[in-house]
């Protein structure tokens, strides 16, 4: 440490010798308002500050191949550099389909028969059951006869009327007769059809609610359950701050937690109402369901792309700091000779996060040497020593 001292103390006798006079000289200089004189004096103590900035450099040289103890920070950095970044809104949904449907009867009475198991695969218009007619049919059969006899009536006259035989009056009465009693007997088929209970589209017969026999009514009691899993959805609320973002037609990755499964799809369709309530909106993602072990009401997360930015520079969040004016920064290693370099701190913007990492829209560029382990302990302009990993 003797030689250190030795070499410092010159330094130390040189700025001396310019602090006391020169301050003195300076203000008879400028109290004389000599420009030359000023001029030269200035010149000089710039040559004066240049030579003493080689010497302090050469110092501090010697102090470091001198003293041992005195190492350089050591850092490791990555390059900054452009790809492709795409955002993502994770949020939970549950699966749905429009083909899940409980099924009741259109007439009251007991239920006479179920045709149907539970498991069972039904198509569109199957009966699936039948409630007692209470007598229709009957009344049917009995409308039926009084029809055709007004039909035969009906057919007999207008052959007399076409051989300008009888009255136009009687034609007319047995046409609005036949007429009317044919109406009674189609009002009474559409009113003997609301006994059967029939599928309103293919499926699985999923539970058969109500027991044969059971006194039912009409559009009350639940009968039975058809589920058709081929037209499966997710439904998902979305915050309204997403609106211009989450549009029909935007990649979706969906992940069933208990099913381990995940696949891709698409946004079939964006609501365009917000709810006042919460202020969200919802959006349907049509899920292919070929194995059919997606069910109604499985819970699934979703990964919506709601942003993409094709040249975009990612860092990880650990090596942001901020000051105390609320910016944010990071340290680049500059000047970079060998594995010697010199810190330099950079105000940066940062845009989204994804997971660890931030995409910074303002201050880096690509192929600047990020310092990352280290980050935290080195200072603007210091020297450092970048190793690898």
């Amino acid at each position: 440490m003797k030689k250190i001292n030795i070499l410092i103390l010159p330094i130390v006798f040189i700025l001396a010798s310019c602090g006391g006079g020169a301050e003195k000289d300076i203000d008879t200089l400028i109290s004389e308002k000599n420009i030359e004189a000023i001029t030269k004096k200035r010149d000089a103590l710039k040559a004066e500050k240049q030579e003493l900035d080689a010497k302090i450099k050469q110092l501090s040289k010697a102090i470091e191949n001198i003293n041992p103890t005195k190492k350089k920070t050591l850092i490791t950095v990555f390059t900054a550099k452009d790809t492709i970044f795409n955002h993502y809104l994770e949020i939970q949904g549950n699966v749905d389909t429009k083909k899940n449907i409980v099924i009741t009867p259109e007439m009251s009475g007991i239920l006479k028969q179920v045709f149907v198991k539970e498991g069972q695969r039904v198509a569109k218009g199957q009966i699936l059951a039948r409630v007692d007619d209470n007598g229709l049919s009957q009344q049917l059969s009995q409308l039926q006869i009084q029809a055709d006899l007004a039909k035969t009536t009906f057919e007999r006259q207008k052959r007399l009327w076409d051989q300008k035989i009888g009255s136009e009056i009687q034609f007319l009465q047995t046409k609005s007769a036949y007429e009317s009693q044919q109406k009674a007997v189609d009002q009474l088929k559409i009113q003997l059809g609301k006994t059967a209970i029939r599928a309103p589209f293919s499926g699985v017969v999923d539970d058969v609610i109500t027991e044969q026999g059971s006194v039912v009514g009409a559009g009350q009691t639940p009968i039975i359950r058809i589920v058709n899993l081929r037209d499966m959805y997710i439904e998902a609320v979305i915050p309204e701050k997403y609106l211009t973002n989450v549009t029909e037609g935007k990649d979706v990755e969906v992940y069933f937690p208990v099913l381990g499964k995940t696949i891709d799809a698409k946004i079939r369709q964006a609501g365009d109402f917000i709810d006042p309530n919460n202020r969200t909106f919802k959006v349907e993602i049509a899920v292919p369901n070929k194995e059919g072990n997606i069910k109604p009401n499985l819970t699934a997360k979703l990964k919506i792309n709601d942003y993409t930015n094709p040249k975009a520079i990612l860092i990880p969040q650990s090596v942001i700091s901020e000051n105390a004016e609320g910016d944010q920064y990071v340290y680049v290693a500059k000047d970079i000779e060998g594995k010697s370099a010199k810190a330099k701190r950079v105000i940066i913007t940062t845009g989204k996060p994804q997971g660890d990492f931030i995409e910074v829209t303002e201050g880096l560029k690509d192929g600047d040497a990020v310092i990352k382990e280290g980050a935290r302990s080195v200072k603007d302009e210091q020297e450092i020593e970048i190793i690898t990993n």
